[in-house]
């Protein structure tokens, strides 16, 4: 049976709604990331003394980050994809009620370590989960909306934080039941953290996994009801000669002959590269970075607003795209325009002056050009190395070191956030923010090659046929 024909005779509208159901785990991974936006002068305020505190604050997530993308591929194919997502939703939740509460800045560190646990699980294993529920002719555009709910939840965040602002009168000001708008920020992810974690008992576990635990009368219902009768029997059979000749997963596996595996430094460099671009600046400190340029919070926080509409426009032209001119070709699109926005982006930093208070300001035409820069690299990215990224960590691994690839390559995609999050303020200082974005646009200029020269095509393969890169 042709791919079409397997995508025509599957159960469509239950491989998307399960899909859907495993990226609010996406949404929430933006949520958290975006929601610190808009509560760093109530983190300085209330929280910390120094400029170096608050930017530990804010990077403490992504050291949480880290270990949950390392240990959640590995713990997942211990107990199962669904069973850590579910896991993930409990400590999006208390992390969220934690952050609010927090009194002072080692206890919001802790609560905020937590989420980042469950941010790096679910950005590695909503897209594996995906990738191993659907057919390979439409893999890509069902793991490309891991990137939308990432997106539409950073979104979400930033118009929470505009409103909760707005309506408090700043987000350090008093507002519902005596306490500041800041914390007000964290206490709304609670709401879907926990809708989250109820849909989880709705969905299956992954086939796969299934077949890996021997449990193959459970994997045969799965695929049942994903694929229909006729065909789950095929692709359990698929599934099981898959994996017959190989033995249990091991992060051993990511070893050949005493060296890692070219498919593994692959994986590494793609998920480095989505961070040395420099888009958690945005994300991060979108609001500290237009108001440094001379934009009030409030525009500053309407111009995040801006942003992540427009870069949900941007993943749906990805979405449509993806299984038609393929992963590659995005990738290299994304860099080549990350390279002329970022670089267009520095020129104008370069050229902002200071103004009595010590603030910077861009003068006549470089301000509007820098905003008009700012928001058409967002969309670069999210047209590109925003969702392919996470596809292609998804899919690109052989059966055998999918949980443990994904790990890996999301240890070191968390831990590369984690350095340019943290150095951002320190750059600001040292090297201006001219510097700063030349150090990103470097990142991109440099990804153009490495996309051209390492990463291969992985378009309407099938996961089983899957055999890496090398």
């Amino acid at each position: 049976m042709d791919q079409t024909a397997e995508a025509d005779s599957a159960n469509l509208f239950q491989i998307i709604l399960i899909s859907i159901i495993a990226t609010i785990g996406g949404f929430l991974f933006g949520f958290d990331s975006g929601v610190i936006n808009g509560t760093i002068d109530g983190l300085r305020a209330e929280l910390a003394e120094s400029e170096w505190a608050i930017s530990f604050s804010v990077a403490s997530m992504l050291m949480g980050c880290a270990v949950g993308a390392m240990v959640a591929g590995r713990t997942a194919d211990i107990f199962g994809r669904r069973s850590v997502l579910i896991v993930a939703a409990l400590f999006f939740f208390v992390s969220a009620w934690g952050s609010g509460v927090a009194t002072g800045a080692v206890e919001f560190v802790c609560y905020r370590i937590l989420g980042g646990l469950a941010v790096g699980a679910a950005s590695v294993l909503a897209p594996a989960y995906i990738s191993e529920i659907t057919p390979a002719s439409i893999r890509g555009r069902l793991s490309s909306i891991q990137q939308v709910a990432i997106i539409v939840g950073l979104t979400v965040a930033f118009l929470s934080n505009y409103f909760l602002a707005g309506a408090a009168g700043g987000s350090t000001s008093e507002f519902w039941l005596g306490f500041a708008a800041w914390r007000w920020m964290f206490w709304i992810e609670m709401v879907p953290a926990a809708i989250f974690f109820f849909a989880l008992f709705a969905i299956p576990e992954s086939p796969r996994f299934l077949v890996i635990k021997d449990r193959h009368e459970q994997a045969s219902g799965v695929l049942a009801r994903l694929f229909g009768d006729s065909a789950s029997q095929r692709k359990l059979e698929e599934i099981k000669s898959s994996i017959a000749t190989d033995h249990k997963p091991r992060l051993a596996d990511l070893m050949d002959n005493g060296k890692i595996r070219p498919i593994v430094w692959i994986g590494i460099g793609l998920a480095v590269f989505q961070q040395l671009v420099g888009i958690n600046v945005v994300f991060y400190y979108g609001a500290v970075l237009w108001q440094s340029v001379g934009f009030t919070e409030d525009n500053a926080l309407l111009i995040n607003v801006i942003m992540g509409v427009v870069s949900i426009g941007a993943v749906i032209v990805a979405l449509s795209v993806i299984d038609k001119i393929g992963r590659k070709p995005l990738l290299l699109i994304g860099s080549a325009g990350m390279t002329i926005t970022l670089g267009t982006m520095m020129i104008c930093f370069f050229n902002a002056s200071v103004n009595e208070a010590g603030d910077l300001v861009l003068p006549g035409f470089w301000g509007p050009l820098a905003l008009f820069s700012g928001v058409a690299y967002a969309a670069m990215f999210n047209l590109s190395w925003g969702p392919v990224m996470w596809v292609m960590l998804g899919e690109m691994f052989p059966n055998q070191i999918r949980g443990s690839g994904l790990g890996v390559s999301g240890f070191f995609q968390w831990f590369a956030n984690f350095c340019v999050t943290l150095t951002f303020p320190i750059l600001l200082v040292s090297i201006t923010l001219g510097g700063a974005y030349a150090i990103y646009f470097l990142g991109a200029l440099v990804s153009i090659f490495f996309v051209s020269k390492m990463v291969n095509e992985t378009k309407g393969i099938e996961l089983e046929d899957m055999k890496g890169f090398e």
